[in-house]
């Protein structure tokens, strides 16, 4: 059941807001090309995700999804989608350095994501394993925008062919994001999810641990799989 939190967060806990989104890249217009009026409402729906959550003034937005362990990303990092066929390099945070590191694709489509939004300030990124430590080591209220995607077998013609358990699945992980269920996240089958080819798995589950048993007031903004894939946004703001 959603659960309208208070203003402030009790002592010893940071406010945090979370901005649920996918990242393939067709999500650019600039990638989709002529597809693009095809993704245009889910391209809405992260915006308005994104808005919501910078909305609650955060002092910083982590960036969190698929990548490697141990792992930061901030100023001086950038990705590149020269591998979709176009020429589009994403500065991370900042100008790009030739010396930074190389965003995986989940923290690139996320830092567009804010460019679009028009965020400036501070931004990080991490993997799923290092959610916890780095939002810890921020002060103030944080958003966190937690990039992934549903199962890639929804259809025949989907990246992973038609299972019949992949819509009941992104079903479930659709319902814990509509009624803020922090505990039916982090309870994902992980193992199934890959079998699922659900790339967002790792992030749920580790957003659903860091959320733990707190308030949670949720809104899902977006439930489809236009390609085979299910694609998934909301947000939710946490005491």
């Amino acid at each position: 059941m959603t659960v309208h939190p208070s203003p402030t967060a009790p002592t010893g806990r940071t406010t945090l807001s979370i901005a649920f989104c996918p990242s393939p890249p067709l999500l650019l217009p600039v990638v989709a090309g002529r597809a693009a009026t095809d993704t245009a409402d889910l391209r809405q729906a992260c915006a308005a995700a994104v808005a919501a959550v910078l909305a609650a003034g955060p002092t910083a937005v982590v960036v969190v999804g698929a990548g490697e362990s141990g792992v930061r990303y901030g100023p001086g990092d950038g990705g590149t989608l020269r591998g979709f066929g176009v020429d589009l390099d994403v500065p991370f945070a900042g100008s790009a350095r030739p010396d930074g590191r190389s965003t995986p694709l989940a923290h690139t489509v996320g830092a567009w994501l804010l460019d679009e939004a028009g965020w400036t300030g501070p931004r990080a990124g991490a993997a799923p394993d290092d959610l916890d430590a780095l939002v810890h080591e921020l002060a103030g209220p944080v958003a966190l925008l937690a990039m992934g995607d549903g199962s890639a077998r929804r259809t025949l013609k989907a990246p992973g062919h038609l299972d019949p358990a992949a819509e009941p699945f992104d079903a479930a992980v659709a319902a814990a994001l509509r009624d803020g269920d922090p505990a039916s996240l982090a309870g994902l089958d992980a193992a199934e999810g890959e079998r699922l080819l659900a790339a967002g798995v790792p992030t749920w589950r580790a957003v659903g641990r860091l959320v733990g048993d707190r308030p949670v007031a949720a809104a899902l903004r977006y439930d489809a799989a236009p390609f085979g894939v299910g694609y998934l946004v909301a947000d939710w703001a946490v005491a």
